[in-house]
């Protein structure tokens, strides 16, 4: 007998039993042969048992269990079968006749025990039996909608964000499909809330508010954060995550959250009672969340509609900055571009010398440096390193004077890379040059200079100090005082006042250190032009530090061409070091000469 004609024999027997007196031996034989009819594709037969009047008490008693068969049958025969509808039809009967939390949680099972490629292809099919099922609840239904949403963002959270357009186009692992669907499955149960007139008389109603903020901002959290939204003007509306997003930003001013109140919210869990009566849930207000509602604001203006624009430009950058710092501290590529859009995006409405100093005060200021630096000296993605040297000098320019005064300071001080070094004393040259172009900008001249030029002019290690390591900022440095020995004529900045100290300091140091480091390289030529003598010179491999840094293992000759081009360094530190000297030694012998000269004539 196949399994078809042994289930129409067991659904007659059955019908005879009342209800509340079935065996669990019948229970057990009936789910199995249901099984064996799916598996054997007689799905007609299956369907004709659960729409049959007379199996309403066996359905009622026993048709949550069959959940999981017809879910599994419907991924054996694909997500874009004809009998896709033929087990949604059973899925809907059942929900019509069984106690719906039963299906309820007979559906999330199915749901939450997805993994891999078949997350989307068993949670695409199951939202609207699942939507179904939540309306049918009753007046009590915000746990089972929070449930549903927890479990669902749990199970598309784990998918992989496609990042290209084309990854979106095809979309292999469905995710793209499945948050345009989430839209539409919450969309009913966001209009329960938006239209209640009191929440505060409607405990269930301000449960599920709750409920589908905490899931709005999980969205904002994963996949959003993820998502790559830069697409053409005319292409947006084929971008999934553009329509994602503007959805979730429009849900939650339809929950009544106000935007700019929670853009101004702190990475941490609110345990705060809002003005509405509203506690929620732990986490519902994550650091990555706001981070990316602010990211979908400033840079892509989705819902800036909703956004009264009250805060100016600079306030604007000092609350953007904890979300910058967030976004900054990750690795993943997306979310550094997102972190440095955002920054440019903040700094872009201030004018030049438009930030006062005390941004820099704000906790996170410090934080955003850093990780500003390690982006432009660590990343390993080029364009991420240029566009965060890009923001560092954005940054510089929109500080008042006294702003960059401190920033170069704090700068010098964090920073631990010659190049980062070398590109803000720079920038103090490029200060200096303008005050002494006008006279009314003084914080760059005279004694309040002095303590950021002994910062500028000075070595790390003093005459230990590796050379070649941190030869940017040597160099800058060097550039810097023949930059200020040229052009202070008159002692404006009071680099004359401090020769003796910046000598001391800086010059003798780096002439010691020089004479070192020029001893260490040729010993080291000298040693590697008697291997290339030996036998088997050609194949001989030499190990080389250079720069604090081991090198890859090299041959004699490759070895040579890195002292070499050590020793042209130390020449032109040597050279420009010299000429420093020399502008030096002129202009106290022309001072030394006018002395007398004003002696003789007195």
């Amino acid at each position: 007998m196949t399994a078809a004609a042994e289930l129409k024999v067991l659904s007659q027997k059955l019908q005879k039993i009342p209800e509340g007196k079935f065996k669990e031996e019948d229970i057990n034989v009936f789910l199995v042969t249901c099984q064996q009819c799916l598996e054997e594709e007689q799905l007609e037969v299956l369907q004709g048992i659960i729409k049959n009047e007379k199996n309403q008490v066996l359905m009622r008693h026993m048709g949550w269990n069959l959940i999981g068969p017809i879910t599994q049958c419907m991924q054996k025969r694909g997500l874009r079968s004809e009998r896709e509808s033929d087990c949604l039809q059973m899925l809907h009967g059942l929900i019509q006749l069984c106690n719906p939390k039963e299906i309820l949680l007979g559906i999330l099972e199915q749901i939450d025990e997805a993994a891999g490629d078949q997350i989307g292809r068993i949670t695409l099919p199951l939202l609207q039996p699942l939507q179904i099922v939540l309306l049918k609840l009753g007046n009590r239904k915000s746990y089972s909608v929070g449930l549903s949403l927890a479990t669902l963002h749990s199970r598309i959270s784990v998918l992989p964000v496609p990042y290209t357009t084309g990854q979106m186009q095809e979309d292999k692992h469905l995710l793209c499909q499945c948050c345009l669907a989430l839209v539409q499955f919450a969309q009913p149960f966001i209009n329960m809330v938006s239209q209640c007139t009191d929440l505060s008389k409607e405990p269930d109603m301000l449960e599920m508010r709750k409920e589908l903020l905490t899931f709005c901002f999980s969205c904002l959290k994963s996949p959003l954060l993820n998502a790559q939204l830069n697409t053409l003007p005319e292409d947006e509306g084929d971008n999934p995550f553009r329509v994602f997003a503007k959805e979730i930003m429009g849900f939650l001013v339809s929950l009544g959250e106000s935007l700019p109140k929670t853009f101004l919210r702190k990475g941490q869990s609110a345990e705060t009672v809002d003005a509405d009566g509203s506690v929620p849930e732990k986490q519902t207000y994550s650091a990555e969340a706001l981070a990316c509602l602010s990211y979908l604001l400033f840079v892509h203006y989705i819902g800036m509609d909703n956004f009264p624009f009250v805060f100016g430009p600079p306030f604007l950058v000092k609350s953007n900055i904890r979300h910058v710092s967030v976004l900054l501290q990750r690795t993943e590529e997306s979310l550094l571009s997102k972190g440095l859009d955002l920054m440019e995006h903040s700094l872009l409405r201030v004018d030049n010398d438009g930030l006062t100093e005390d941004v820099l005060e704000v906790i996170a200021a410090s934080q955003v440096l850093q990780d500003l630096v390690k982006v432009m000296t660590l990343c390993p993605i080029e364009h991420l390193r240029k566009k965060s040297l890009a923001m560092l000098q954005l940054v510089i320019d929109k500080f008042c004077v006294c702003g960059k005064y401190k920033l170069f300071r704090r700068l010098l001080k964090m920073s631990s890379h010659a190049g980062v070094e070398g590109y803000v004393i720079q920038n103090i040259k490029n200060q200096i040059d303008s005050a002494l172009k006008n006279p009314q900008n003084r914080l760059f001249l005279g004694s309040r200079l002095t303590p950021l030029l002994h910062l500028a002019l000075s070595l790390p290690e003093g005459a230990e100090t590796d050379l070649l390591q941190t030869s940017d900022r040597i160099m800058a440095s060097l550039n810097l005082f023949r930059y200020l020995v040229i052009k202070d004529v008159d002692n404006e900045t009071g680099v004359w006042s401090e020769l003796a100290k910046i000598e001391q300091d800086f010059l003798k140091p780096l002439h010691t250190a020089l004479s070192m480091s020029r001893a260490h390289y040729e010993s080291e030529i000298r040693r590697t032009n008697e291997k290339k003598k030996g036998p088997h010179s050609e194949k001989t491999l030499c190990t080389v530090t250079a720069g604090g840094s081991k090198l890859p293992d090299m041959t004699p000759d490759m070895q040579l061409q890195v002292l070499q081009s050590a020793l042209f360094t130390f020449d032109l530190m040597e050279s420009v070091l010299a000429r420093v000297e020399e502008l030096i030694e002129v202009k106290l012998k022309s001072a030394s000469e006018e002395k007398i000269g004003s002696s003789k004539d007195v």
